[in-house]
């Protein structure tokens, strides 16, 4: 069910279809490497690509290599790891940006994090290191005091530590899913259309914030998030809004 959805532009040439992945149009398993796309999201996905003229991307913490790994054979131009990643185009190859290294000892104190309890599930990205609890979510606290303890031992402002659902994800500062959703939008597919950004997390808040730069529209799913009044119930109800525009079953407002 669709709660709160404004109306939005009818016609697909006047916009850019935004999308986060887990917890957004996929739903989340136990395992990040648990998570596929169906044939039937993948066909809906190509349909919105074509529909849209190409200006249908991957919003995602998760690596572009992960996403096409995910969607395959289908590919999409791609926001990566938070923002250090992007592929404007599926004709480019992806960039990723110069501040997204992440400190190899820092990872390695993060990665042993796992070592304090069981069910905790590393995440190594190279630009970012993600340790899920979903599996223990009784250790949730012990997780979220050792990334402090270990965050503390570091220059202010050289990491972020972006909170998830069951997850707690590390990266380098200077980058994240809003100056890459900004970036996104000044190549030629996606230049001067209105972007409908959906994302589930706080991890999404960086690219709900700069919608307004382009008159965008925000959409949470499972819950209303800080700013934005629009919201899915859940993912599914996401994927059954998405086939509807991508098949021409009814206008993008319904």
């Amino acid at each position: 069910m669709a709660n709160n959805v404004p109306i939005l532009p009818t016609n697909l040439d006047e916009v850019a279809i935004l999308l986060d992945v887990d917890g957004t149009i996929l739903d989340i398993a136990p395992r990040p490497t648990d998570v596929s796309a169906s044939a039937a999201l993948r066909h809906t996905l190509g349909r919105l690509a074509e529909r849209t003229g190409g200006a249908t991307a991957l919003v995602s913490g998760r690596s572009i290599g992960d996403l096409d790994r995910i969607f395959s054979p289908l590919r999409l131009p791609a926001i990566g790891g938070h923002g250090a990643e992007i592929r404007p185009s599926v004709h480019e190859a992806f960039r990723r940006s110069p501040a997204a290294s992440l400190d190899a000892g820092l990872r390695r104190r993060l990665a042993a994090i796992a070592t304090a309890g069981t069910g905790i599930l590393v995440e190594d990205k190279g630009y970012a290191v993600a340790l899920h609890y979903r599996l223990a979510p009784e250790q949730e606290g012990a997780v979220k005091n050792a990334v402090a303890a270990i965050r503390s031992s570091f220059p202010p402002g050289s990491m972020e530590v972006l909170p998830g659902k069951a997850v707690v994800e590390v990266k380098a500062a200077g980058f994240d899913k809003g100056t890459a959703l900004r970036e996104l939008m000044s190549y030629p597919a996606f230049a001067g259309r209105c972007p409908i950004f959906i994302g589930d997390d706080t991890t999404d808040e960086a690219a709900f914030a700069v919608l307004p730069e382009f008159h965008g529209v925000p959409i949470s799913v499972g819950r209303a998030l800080p700013g934005v009044a629009n919201w899915f119930d859940t993912p599914g109800d996401v994927r059954t809004w998405l086939d509807r525009i991508a098949n021409g079953h009814g206008t993008i407002e319904q």
